[in-house]
């Protein structure tokens, strides 16, 4: 079972509403092409996210939530529409920005916490700053001082295969804050977890998000997060109900 986690940073203070928002979709489409048949991903979506919000996404599988997060990730190019994220155009933006935005504007968290396995707990959190070209020094303090936070700084030598679930969804939301993102996406970061653990992992996003002015937006299945949303936006194939 994951211990509660404390945050010690000294909280971020609330944005003021002159700020603009954090994502922005209009008209917002993903069409995929099989074979001669056209699948949507999303249709039509119009959503606004303001600084400091946490946002649940909700759905049955197939209703567009992780294509949005794709979208919003800028892991994906919508087909058509207006995407604007943490003041990027990610529809008109050339590739090597696009890769600047996904290293220092967003953090994701993944059901699968896609951890590199042949790397230690460390060289994990780590790779993320490394990538976008922060000084290697900076970057090693800071991994150390999120791990010490996140409870894990006795297991950043250990494999992610010798760690618990809990212990490897800590570890990619460390990784996920090594660059400072503004903007938190994940996609069902509960999803792999038992209960306990889940519940610890939903309340160290929410108090990312309250205490520490991060914007979350999250892709669930289930109603652990629901008391920590400022919205919950529900889709059905593709469209927000």
């Amino acid at each position: 079972m994951l211990r509660s986690v404390h945050i010690l940073e000294q909280p971020m203070s609330r944005k003021p509403s002159s700020i603009p928002p954090m994502a922005v979709a209009r008209d917002l489409s993903r069409i995929y092409q099989a074979g001669k048949s056209r699948v949507v991903g999303l249709a039509h979506v119009d959503l606004t996210v303001e600084p400091g919000e946490m946002v649940l996404l909700k759905g049955v599988s197939g209703s567009g939530k992780s294509t949005l997060l794709a979208l919003l990730a800028g892991l994906d190019r919508p087909t058509a529409g207006v995407l604007r994220v943490a003041g990027l155009d990610l529809t008109k933006v050339p590739s090597v920005e696009l890769t600047r935005f996904r290293r220092r504007k967003v953090g994701m968290v993944f059901q699968s916490f896609n951890l590199l396995p042949t790397l230690s707990v460390f060289e994990n959190v780590c790779l993320p700053g490394l990538l976008a070209g922060f000084r290697e020094s900076e970057v090693r303090a800071k991994a150390q001082a999120w791990l010490e936070r996140m409870g894990l700084g006795a297991r950043r030598d250990h494999l992610p295969g010798e760690l618990s679930g809990g212990e490897m969804q800590r570890t990619a939301i460390a990784r996920a804050l090594i660059n400072d993102p503004p903007i938190i996406l994940a996609d069902e970061p509960t999803g792999n977890l038992d209960s306990d653990n889940g519940k610890t992992v939903v309340r160290l996003l929410a108090d990312l998000n309250r205490s520490y002015g991060r914007t979350v937006i999250m892709a669930t299945h289930g109603h652990l997060a629901d008391p920590y949303a400022t919205r919950i936006v529900h889709l059905q194939d593709g469209r927000i109900v």
